[in-house]
């Protein structure tokens, strides 16, 4: 049997093609190793099209060299190496590279007080490319948290101070009579709304950075926050993220320059961008705050 050559109609040249800066695909599912997991995530990825008289790229090229990471741990190296790929195949075509890689982050959390754990998932994002000979990792990571309004706490702080001067008006209530009155539906009359909230972090790693700390990320804007929403809890737990909400407590500026100061002292931070939204509970419309760095 005579054997054809197929036609690749995406080679034919064009005497003046406009050069394009970025063509490739977006949406392959993938499985990647990512902390000692296998996750599954969706890929974009492409490269510039500099040739000014080539028709097309070589997308299966692409595609195929995805297929490394699938066994290699997702650090900068390997993105880094994965790109170089990218160029490398499409040589006299391309002379920069670019991939996404978009997934949920599981990781088990404990409870504030009891010996429960759950688990929560975080959406990640990373971004990599080579550009100018220049190569760039940039982090986006989305995280839960509860805040409670300083303005609604003060609001409620006073309703509870008149009450307390309205039941015991002309009295010196003993200490026994006081404390079964603030643990009455009467001594508390008002409560400060809270709302839950998303923090937006977008983060450019130094360059020669080893890992994508990517848990690291997580847990420290967690800890600067204070109210990171809960898995698996008991009353206990409850009641310790009650103390914790009373403790931090936070308009939508808050949070960010919270965040933004916690960022700063990151030696592998190099810019970042944070948004803050709360989804207020007062009102129909949310809160938002924007802070960057070198961004």
């Amino acid at each position: 049997m005579t054997s054809l050559t197929l036609p690749d109609v995406a080679i034919q040249s064009r005497d003046h093609a406009t050069p394009l800066a970025w063509v490739g695909m977006c949406g392959i599912t993938l499985p990647i190793q990512v902390e000692g997991r296998s996750v599954l995530a969706k890929a974009d990825a492409g490269v510039s099209l500099v040739d000014g008289t080539s028709r097309g790229i070589h997308m299966s090229r692409l595609y195929l060299a995805l297929e490394y990471l699938e066994q290699q741990t997702l650090t900068p190296l390997s993105l880094r190496q994965l790109l170089a790929e990218f160029v490398a195949s499409h040589d006299d075509l391309s002379d920069a590279a670019y991939v996404r890689l978009t997934f949920e982050l599981p990781l088990k959390r404990p409870a504030l007080i009891s010996p429960l754990a759950g688990w929560k998932s975080y959406a990640i994002a990373v971004d990599a490319r080579i550009e100018n000979e220049m190569f760039h990792v940039e982090l986006s990571v989305e995280v839960s948290y509860s805040s409670t309004c300083p303005c609604s706490a003060a609001l409620a702080r006073q309703l509870i101070q008149q009450q307390f001067q309205t039941d015991f008006a002309g009295e010196q209530p003993d200490h026994e009579r006081v404390m079964a009155w603030l643990g009455s539906s009467q001594g508390i009359v008002a409560t400060p709304h809270s709302q839950r909230s998303l923090a937006r972090i977008q983060v450019r790693l130094r360059n020669h950075q080893a890992s994508l700390p990517l848990t690291e990320l997580i847990d420290q804007v967690e800890a600067s926050l204070g109210t990171a929403v809960q898995t698996a809890v008991k009353r206990a737990d409850e009641q310790a993220f009650a103390l914790a909400n009373g403790q931090n407590l936070m308009f939508c500026e808050d949070a960010a320059r919270r965040i933004h100061d916690t960022l700063r002292q990151q030696a592998w931070a190099t810019a970042f961008a944070v948004r803050v939204e709360h989804a207020e509970s007062l009102h129909a419309h949310d809160a938002v705050a924007v802070s960057r760095w070198q961004w």
